[in-house]
């Protein structure tokens, strides 16, 4: 059974940093292109940033540009998203997807799904 485990978030203060993994099982990621969103409480999924299935190619939310750095590592089967600069806004669930059939920012697109990892800012 494919699963998506997302993990590495956390509190952290403004400013700071966190690191986030996506660890596929049953799934090989390779094959993928891959998206990590977020999710507030009250608010819509929204996408943060995507990479193709080789890594060459790389989207970011205008929001989280310049600041937060996706990469993957297929050896080892997992995706990253490297936060800096964090603020209180970037507080949310975060998710990962894999394989999205249609707009990589869409998250209907995506046919696997993570748990979803917590990340709280404080000011």
């Amino acid at each position: 059974q494919a699963q998506l485990v997302a993990s590495g978030g956390g509190l952290a203060q403004a400013g700071g940093s966190l690191r986030l993994s996506c660890a596929a099982s049953g799934l090989t990621l390779s094959s993928y292109a891959m998206g990590w969103f977020r999710q507030a409480p009250g608010k819509e999924r929204e996408f943060v940033a995507a990479i193709s299935w080789s890594g060459g190619r790389t989207y970011y939310a205008d929001s989280v540009k310049g600041r937060f750095t996706i990469s993957r590592d297929n050896a080892k089967n997992t995706v990253y998203l490297q936060m800096d600069s964090l603020r209180p806004a970037d507080t949310a669930v975060y998710f990962c997807g894999a394989d999205p059939t249609g707009d990589y920012r869409v998250p209907a697109s995506y046919s696997y799904w993570g748990q979803g990892t917590q990340v709280t800012v404080s000011s």
